[in-house]
């Protein structure tokens, strides 16, 4: 098994713009936990990039990432993940702060 981080990539086709707003940070990369980082695209998609220090574990990534696509159907938006070995749940609760601040951040 390699050593080092692993960077995956997702991209989803959104349903609801998020709009014009600022850059949004959420978390701290710290063991167990990870930081969010939400831009504003010009283009339908919501793309995730995760780079973790937990290796192989694409398909709960996906699952997760599919969850939360779910919920908020986001479009116009670039998630950058930096992930110290988050749970899932962790991971869930730090996308939904930052959807949350989305709207504290619009100019």
């Amino acid at each position: 098994m390699s050593t080092g981080m692993e960077r995956l990539q997702f991209a989803f086709e959104g349903g609801k713009s998020a709009g014009a707003f600022a850059p949004t940070l959420v978390g701290v990369v710290g063991s167990g936990n990870l930081e969010v980082l939400v831009e504003s695209r010009e283009d339908a998609l919501c793309t995730v990039e995760v780079e973790t220090s937990a290796r192989g574990f694409g398909h709960i990534w996906e699952a997760v990432l599919n969850d939360f696509h779910e919920r908020h159907s986001l479009a116009g938006v670039r998630v950058s993940i930096n992930d110290m070995g988050a749970t899932p749940a962790v991971v869930g609760l730090r996308l939904d702060q930052a959807v949350a601040q989305i709207a504290d951040a619009r100019p």
